[in-house]
């Protein structure tokens, strides 16, 4: 098989594990009587981050830890950039207030925390755990937090992110814990070939696993993502598009890298390149979404093509990086000294427009 075709096998493995296992999983839970919202919050985040788990681990096994870093690195800034700004740009999309108050501060913090774990070069086993023990406590959190919320309103989301009926006892609790089981199995194949035929692309195009897994593999297996979320967009449920991209980057962190870094022999690597320029970008954009978000509660299509440009704009300037290109220099002076200050006074006005509407 030749290396492209050995990278799109492992890529179709993955989305089309995570959603076998999403399918299966989601509707064992219910099954058992387990609330849709802790189903939607815990089982599809982790479904559509499963995908970035199985390579990360898969990287770290086969001793490719930039690859696994960068995976999840990009990944985040992935999500928000491209999907949240593909999905406004489709229809504008509500946000919940929940995730005002709630997810985006926790998405905030734990990639603040990332960055301070990963200011010495290395993200130890210790640190890892707890990034693993902090994903126990937030599941537990959502868990006691559902208790409070009516079944019908979080029934939607269950239907818009996993679809499907309730099942019943017996045959269809065996089937969809068989779906579970092929479900794993296909992620760990289509990994294993993922990071295999990624290491020979990087290798052919002289760049390094690092640029590979921040851009190629991270857009890759945040392919669930992207489907999951156009499609709630596309069905009008627009809240959920942006609750899946935060949840996931909540997963992504505390879930990848965790287990990742629990699971590695030595502690994981950070390049400091990823300290100086692609941490804080991840931090930025996480930042970045709560004055959008915050302003009428609504991320607008001007906003959804900012963040697509943005994107656009940081995958240029690695592949400038990466080849020492020599239009790099004026490329980060236009946008340091143009694009991002613009952007930081346009967000400052929307939010001091915001607030004023409040208040008249």
């Amino acid at each position: 098989m030749t290396t492209g075709l050995l990278f799109l096998a492992g890529l179709a493995l993955l989305v089309i594990g995570a959603e076998v296992l999403v399918r299966g999983a989601g509707r064992l839970a219910l099954a058992w009587g387990i609330s849709p919202l802790v189903v939607g919050l815990t089982v599809v985040a982790f479904g559509t981050s499963s995908p970035e788990i199985a390579v990360s681990v898969g990287a770290v096994m086969s001793g490719k830890v930039d690859l696994a870093v960068g995976n999840v690195v990009g990944s985040n800034i992935f999500n928000v950039l491209f999907i949240l700004g593909l999905s406004a740009l489709i229809a504008p999309l509500t946000v919940a207030q929940q995730l005002i108050r709630q997810e985006v501060p926790i998405m905030i913090g734990i990639s603040l925390l990332l960055w301070l774990f990963a200011a010495d070069g290395t993200i130890g086993r210790l640190e890892s755990a707890v990034f693993l023990a902090g994903l126990v406590a937030y599941t537990v959190f959502l868990i006691r937090q559902s208790r409070a919320e009516t079944q019908a309103a979080v029934k939607a989301e269950y239907d818009a992110g996993i679809g499907g009926r309730r099942p019943g006892r017996g045959g269809a609790i065996a089937l969809n814990a068989a779906l579970v089981v092929v479900g794993l199995a296909l992620l760990v194949l289509g990994a294993r070939w993922l990071v295999e035929a990624a290491m020979v692309i990087a290798r052919q195009l002289g760049v390094s696993e690092l640029v590979i897994g921040l851009t190629v593999v991270a857009a890759g297996t945040s392919l669930p993502e992207v489907a999951s979320s156009v499609v709630a967009a596309l069905r009008g449920e627009r809240d959920i598009a942006v609750g899946n991209v935060v949840g996931s980057n909540i997963f992504n962190i505390l879930g990848c890298l965790g287990l990742a870094g629990v699971l590695a022999a030595e502690p994981l690597t950070v390049a400091p390149s990823v300290n100086t320029f692609d941490l804080p970008v991840m931090l930025a954009v996480a930042v970045a979404c709560l004055p959008i978000f915050f302003t009428g509660a609504n991320v607008a299509r001007w906003e959804g093509a900012v963040f697509i440009g943005y994107y656009a704009a940081y995958t240029a300037y690695l592949i400038l990086a990466a080849s020492e290109h020599d239009a790099l220099p004026a490329f980060s002076q236009a946008m340091l000294g143009f694009a991002v200050p613009i952007t930081v006074i346009t967000l400052m006005i929307v939010v001091v427009r915001a607030i004023d509407a409040k208040r008249g």
